[in-house]
This record gives structure tokens, sequence and C-alpha cells, in this order.
């Protein structure tokens, strides 16, 4: 992966559940884990049929550069929009070069 196509600003996010001590219902959160140089790709026309032959939400992809701590349940923001993540590829060389996350556009709702 060339440096210069990172050109996106994205920040991933953990879910945090806790419970309201009165209600004692659960409230989420998302906590900034990091914010990251990434590619954001949209799917090809062929892979966006076959996503959905396949019953995938999947619309996007977001690469990164490998780095510790990532885990599926993350979502991620950029420019205003929220993408939910559907996995962890690594890349297929070393597995420590990079991260592609399959992703769909989210809500921003919990």
């Amino acid at each position: 992966m060339k440096a210069g196509e990172l050109r996106h600003r994205v920040t991933f996010e953990k879910k945090v559940v806790t419970n309201d001590p009165v209600s004692n219902e659960e409230l989420v959160s998302w906590v900034e884990f990091a914010t990251v140089w990434a590619a954001v790709k949209d799917l090809s026309v062929r892979e966006f049929i076959s996503a959905q032959s396949t019953q995938s939400e999947v619309t996007c992809r977001i690469v990164v550069r490998y780095r510790e701590g990532f885990d599926a349940t993350m979502r991620a923001r950029h420019d205003g929009r929220i993408y939910n993540l559907h996995g962890i590829l690594r890349d297929p060389v070393s597995g420590k070069e990079y991260l592609t996350f399959p992703a769909s556009e989210g809500t921003n709702d919990g």
C-alpha cells in the first residue's frame, strides 16, 4: 500500500455500554480509539453486485496501516459519515502491513 493512497482522516470508535443507575437502562456511547490516515474506497460495481448476491451490506472498504487493538465491533467516522465495520482482513503477505475493513454506512444510534 502506497502512503499517498492513505489520504482520508478516519476516526475509529469503540462502543461503551454502561447502566444508568436510576433507570437501570443500558446507555450506549462511542469513545474514540484512534484517528488515522486511511483509504476509503467504494466497492466496484462487480464487487457491489457480488456483495448483494450474498445478502451483504458492505458498500466500501477502509484500509489503514497495521496497528494493534482494532476489532470488528468498532465503527469508523469519516467526512460526516458513520461506517459499521463487518470484519478485519489482514494483508496477505505478512499480516502486519495493513488492515482492510469491509464496511457499510451506518447511523448515529447505538
